[in-house]
């Protein structure tokens, strides 16, 4: 019967031809009615098709089974979504706390690189951004970027954590690569991150900072959408390096190459009605249990987590 189906919401997004990203915003603005199960958000087959129909330009009949606005709506609203974006496990463990710690928000994940997290939250389709992008020019993590990408937004920027970046390689580095430079040799090929993502702006940026030319990377355009899914390719043989953090490269069983400490930021636009979350979420990432926790993994450095690196209210 419909009444007991129920969709993810990567099914969702599939079935509409959308992005994830949109699901979470149709969820987080009510449209779409949804509940938890474990870590898992589900959308009933029911409530998929009344927004469908809302969405066409619905009849009078199914605007009376689903009004519009007002106390429709309440039910939906009563629990304030928080779209938090980024790959890094110790997201997932701030969503943990924030649903331990208060039942009025209800953290939404969408594992999506930095940049595009930036954008996203200008386009009001991301609450709590995590960043990693370098500066080549300045050396300095993400600053410059949130300046330019939040003109005009009051926002508050805290330090996450900081980790070791640098190249995934075979065991035993058969191919002898130690720097950044070793990437244009003819015998080396590599696997690169998506655009967008944190190690892809890494990569690009210490390319331009040796004079080294993208066309002289082979295998530059061959994409992988995560850290684990770079270091495997290494470990496989499909490519000799690949540009990531440390933590994968244990996982999967790659040796790594440590060139970088990348820090990692969280980003908050500071609008009235987001104060009380970001205080919330300010008082879990200084709090000693969820840095015990983020202690528990390595590669992490947590001697600046908590502290406020920007301020623009």
């Amino acid at each position: 019967m419909t009444e007991q189906v129920s969709y993810t919401t990567e099914e969702i997004a599939k079935l509409l031809r959308i992005s994830k990203l949109t699901v979470y915003d149709l969820i987080k603005k009510g449209e779409l009615p949804a509940y938890r199960v474990g870590r898992q958000m589900r959308v009933d087959a029911d409530d998929l098709e009344r927004y469908k129909h809302r969405a066409k330009g619905s009849n009078s009949r199914m605007t009376n089974v689903m009004p519009h606005s007002g106390q429709a709506q309440t039910a939906a609203t009563d629990v304030r979504s928080l779209v938090i974006t980024g790959q890094d496990v110790s997201l997932d463990i701030l969503s943990k706390h924030i649903e331990k710690h208060t039942k009025e928000y209800r953290p939404l994940r969408s594992h999506m690189g930095s940049m595009d997290s930036l954008i996203a939250m200008y386009q009001g389709r991301a609450d709590i951004v995590s960043t990693h992008l370098l500066d080549g020019d300045t050396g300095e993590y993400n600053l410059p970027y949130i300046r330019k990408l939040l003109v005009g937004f009051p926002y508050i920027v805290i330090n996450l954590l900081t980790r070791t970046a640098g190249l995934y390689v075979q065991k035993g580095n058969p191919k002898n690569i130690v720097s950044w430079a070793d990437l244009s040799r003819n015998d080396v090929r590599i696997v690169n991150r998506e655009k967008g993502s944190g190690a892809r702006v890494l990569l690009d940026e210490q390319l331009r900072l040796h004079g080294l030319s993208r066309n002289s990377v082979r295998g530059y355009e061959d994409e992988e959408s995560n850290h684990l899914g770079v270091a495997g390719k290494v470990v496989t043989g499909a490519a000799d390096a690949g540009v990531g953090i440390e933590k994968a490269a244990y996982i999967v069983g790659a040796e790594f190459i440590p060139l970088a400490k990348e820090r990692c930021d969280l980003v908050m636009l500071q609008t009235p009605q987001n104060i009380a979350w970001i205080e919330l979420v300010q008082s879990i990432v200084a709090s000693p249990s969820y840095q015990e926790e983020l202690r528990s993994i390595q590669g992490y450095d947590l001697s600046l987590t908590g502290a406020v690196l920007l301020d623009s209210k």
